[in-house]
């Protein structure tokens, strides 16, 4: 079975690595891929380390706006995307498409009208309250050909609003949670005294870290102004932001944080990494992994930390409380709530004992619920029966999923 994959960006974040983690575990006997995406970015170089033939593509230009010289311009970048990708397609010739995102799915799903491949959208973003977003699901609804793979039922029932659930049979979305590299992520006692050596960290201090993309929707700000009360209960606490910067305006938000960290009176105890290649060595330094997103699909960096064993205070929004059960795997605090965040920090940070039980819990979990094995049946298993029926299934996930905590 041919399956062409479409990533519309040749930049690396959060969907690009899943992206990876599917094309480097699918069975080759069985499957065989074509990663089509722009050659000027890390993707390409991924895709080629990984064996995968590459196919070149432009850059897809399109965001959320209403303005209409840009609204003019994303179209135009949509027209000749869409040629160039019916073009790709037609020499390919797959028996699916996987679109790795809602901007990927829009497309494929219109570049191939009238061949009757199957279009699987993999959503990996929470859909916006916006005009634009009833035109996505209106789109959707066109082609009996579109599956809708979910990372979380967050990101589903945020996907379907009212308009498809009216229609759920027309456009089946499917749940599937993101894995884990449990091989790359594990507890390595030895790994971390050397790294925390490497880093300058001595063994009485406590490492906080933050992982991601430093853009305001990660709360990376708000951590830096907690971390500067905690600081003051704990004198030997230490700061890591890791990440860097990646789209639209993030470099203006990048710049403020180092303005914040300044002005926060324990800049020494705050650093700056930038991005690296060594995360999963950084998260078995890390004596607590802060995930203190303001809105998340799903929340990568925290099965990760947790596969580590590494313990996490994160916000309980959307995806996440899917991920954390929490006083047993880890620890949810309100989202955007100063104090939460500074009493969810020092709760962990002055309580070892509890600290080891999120350790141990927290990689148990990883490993029951987030594997890589896991993922790629479901993944393939969707595969197989979408080409076993030549037609969309109608297997729908149910809406009723409630959170593990709500938090007052």
């Amino acid at each position: 079975m041919k399956i062409l994959f479409y990533n519309h960006t040749g930049r690396v974040s959060g969907a690009e690595r899943v992206l990876m983690m599917i094309l480097e575990g699918l069975d080759r006997s069985r499957f065989d891929a074509v990663l089509l995406c722009p050659a000027d970015g890390r993707l390409a170089d991924m895709g080629r380390d990984a064996r995968i033939n590459v196919v070149a593509i432009d850059h897809l230009a399109a965001r959320f706006t209403l303005r209409p010289y840009q609204l003019v311009r994303y179209l135009a970048s949509f027209v000749c995307t869409i040629r160039d990708a019916r073009a790709a397609v037609r020499s390919q010739t797959p028996d699916i498409i996987h679109a790795n995102s809602i901007r990927a799915g829009l497309v494929m799903s219109a570049a191939t009208m009238g061949m009757g491949v199957p279009v699987v959208w993999h959503a990996h973003d929470l859909m916006p309250p916006h005009l634009l977003s009833v035109a996505i699901r209106i789109f959707s609804l066109l082609s009996p050909r579109n599956r809708i793979i979910a990372v979380s039922n967050a990101v589903a029932n945020r996907f379907r609003g009212k308009l498809l659930r009216v229609f759920s049979r027309r456009v089946p979305i499917t749940k599937i949670h993101n894995a884990v590299d449990l091989e790359r992520f594990k507890p390595d006692h030895q790994s971390r005294q050397e790294v925390r050596r490497a880093l300058g960290i001595a063994d009485r201090q406590l490492l906080i870290g933050i992982v991601g993309q430093l853009t305001p929707r990660k709360g990376q700000r708000g951590l830096i102004e907690a971390f500067s009360d905690v600081a003051r209960e704990i004198p030997d606490a230490v700061l890591m932001i890791v990440g860097e910067p990646i789209f639209n305006r993030d470099g203006e938000y990048a710049d403020s944080l180092k303005i914040s960290a300044g002005s926060s009176g324990v800049s020494d105890r705050i650093q700056f990494t930038g991005p690296r290649d060594d995360v999963p060595a950084l998260m078995r330094a890390f004596d607590l992994l802060v995930a203190n997103s303001r809105s998340e699909p799903f929340g990568l960096t925290v099965t990760e930390a947790m596969a580590s064993g590494t313990p996490v205070v994160a916000t309980a929004v959307d995806g996440i409380p899917e991920i954390i059960r929490h006083g047993e795997s880890g620890w949810l605090i309100k989202g955007g709530d100063h104090s939460s965040l500074v009493d969810g920090m020092l709760t962990l940070l002055l309580d070892p004992d509890l600290r080891r039980k999120f350790c141990q819990l927290g990689r148990q979990a990883a490993i029951e619920r987030f594997s890589q094995h896991r993922f790629l049946n479901e993944t393939q298993s969707l595969y197989r029966t979408l080409r076993s029926e030549g037609k969309l299934p109608q297997t729908i996930e149910p809406n009723g999923f409630k959170p593990e905590l709500t938090v007052d």
